[in-house]
């Protein structure tokens, strides 16, 4: 295609931002989801990206680590156009209605109606820069090319001779910057012009470019202290902050992991809704820990990547004992350990106790909110202030008697099902209590189940619990204590 071909298509020159505003309200006329596989931000985020967008806002997305930042940028291409005419050739996607680029410009008034176009597909129109400490001005904005002024014989006052960087490259599109502070400040300086102005200088020489881009970008607030700031003219010509934030609800965690963990490992293993909330209230344990660094955050991906190892987990115990469908066991939560540690941020308190205690102390945290939906209080407070055990609870008073004196029970993930269902069918109350509270639980299921409850138990002090190499043990709470004092 041609340029005259172009005008007599009667193609008109638009803005990018009038062009994402355009589709956007299309978009909401017709009800459609504007970011597929976000969640929770129905009510909260995603409006306040929409009012930045129909004002025509560059803006800039706030928050800690793991809250799909990056994602909702990247998704913003779907509200451009799926193709746009450029100049073929053209080092800056040239409008062929109004190029910018000395090339661009030189092309049309030498061809004229002959200038050739080509078509841009919309995954081409965004670009997206990690700010780190060595970017310089050369990657975002460009420099001059010596190689290029010599083989043309060409003055370097001469625009032509010019390298552009990632931002005019991106003219009539859009360009991300991922953790903004970290950008050294002098380079922040750089964008101020390309915002406001349009103007820039490489090496001393004035250039003007009338680019056409939506500048957006991502900032950690931890950022702000740890490893820079964004500096204040630049913050103020970005026109809109909006504050991203974790999943607000467990249900809506839960769906965040369904979406994001590799967990299809064939029919073998299967997860129960029960562990499946038990894997991220260890997420909102450690979101309320006095030992986890609240400032840096607990992103999603601790779940995610905690949800794939439990599935791997049983997946090896399925092969491993050629069973045909394996479910959890509250000793698989143990397996999460690795995917736990390496993704807390500790304060001082939390260092001095260890990550692995920490993240142990997490898992039992999230095993006794949970517990807590599901069975009635194992204490009441009385009159006087004081805990005592929960007086219409048959099934701890059943469970603790059990346990009194040398009755112990020991349980590991390396149990045959048919072995570990049995060794806790011997605990009075247990199976019944199960049914009750999960009267469609799978038959595989029922054990892990039991499991859950004496592991609630002893999260309330009710049991005591033994760490061994490749298992637990159960027992009563005082029989331990007076063992320890002996």
């Amino acid at each position: 295609m041609t340029l005259g071909e172009l005008r007599a298509r009667g193609y008109r020159t638009e803005s990018v931002k009038d062009e994402l505003r355009r589709n956007l309200l299309q978009k909401l006329q017709r009800g459609e989801q504007l970011f597929p596989g976000v969640v929770g931000y129905d009510e909260t985020v995603i409006p306040q990206i929409v009012n930045a967008l129909l004002a025509r806002h560059d803006l800039i997305l706030l928050g800690l680590r793991g809250q799909a930042k990056t994602r909702l940028l990247r998704q913003l291409t779907d509200l451009l156009d799926a193709q746009v005419p450029v100049i073929a050739g053209s080092p800056l996607h040239d409008d062929p209605l109004a190029p910018v680029s000395a090339y661009g410009r030189r092309v049309v008034r030498e061809l004229g109606d002959a200038t050739p176009i080509e078509w841009l597909p919309r995954q081409a129109r965004y670009n997206e820069k990690l700010a780190t400490p060595d970017v310089s001005i050369a990657d975002l904005i460009g420099d001059i090319d010596p190689i290029k002024a010599s083989r043309e014989q060409r003055d370097f006052s001469d625009e032509e001779v010019i390298h552009y960087g990632l931002i005019p490259r991106t003219h009539r599109g859009i360009f991300a910057i991922n953790e903004l502070p970290d950008l050294q400040p002098r380079i922040q300086v750089g964008l101020l012009n390309i915002m406001e102005e349009k103007d820039v200088q490489i090496r001393g020489f004035p250039v003007r470019l009338a680019l056409d881009i939506v500048m957006v970008y991502t900032a950690n607030p931890e950022d702000y202290t740890n490893r820079g700031a964004i500096i204040t003219p630049l913050k103020d010509r970005i026109d809109s902050q909006i504050i991203t934030h974790y999943p607000e609800t467990v249900a809506e965690a839960i769906q965040i992991t369904d979406q994001e963990a590799w967990v299809e490992r064939g029919t073998r293993v299967a997860v129960g809704p029960l562990f499946k909330e038990l894997v991220e209230e260890i997420a909102f344990a450690a979101r309320d820990s006095a030992y986890v660094d609240q400032s840096s955050g607990v992103s999603a991906r601790l779940t995610i990547a905690a949800r794939e190892n439990l599935v791997s987990n049983l997946e090896r115990r399925a092969v491993r004992e050629d069973e045909a469908v394996v479910y959890p066991r509250i000793c698989d939560l143990y397996a999460m350990l690795p995917a736990i540690t390496g993704k807390l941020e500790l304060v001082y308190e939390g260092e001095r106790e260890g990550n692995a205690t920490v993240a142990l102390q997490l898992i039992g945290e999230g095993v006794k909110r949970s517990f807590r939906r599901v069975f009635p209080e194992v204490f009441r407070r009385t009159a006087d202030g004081d805990l005592t055990p929960h007086e219409e609870s048959a099934l701890y008073r059943s469970v603790s008697d059990w346990f009194r004196g040398e009755q112990s029970l020991e349980v590991g993930d390396d149990l045959p099902y048919a072995t570990y269902f049995e060794r806790l069918a011997t605990v009075p109350g247990l199976l019944a209590a199960v049914e009750t509270a999960f009267p469609t639980a799978e038959p595989e299921e029922v054990g892990g189940l039991m499991e859950f409850v004496l592991e609630g138990l002893h999260q309330h002090s009710i049991l005591a619990k033994r760490s061994l190499t490749r298992a637990v043990r159960y027992q009563d709470m005082l029989a331990t204590m007076f063992r320890g004092m002996e």
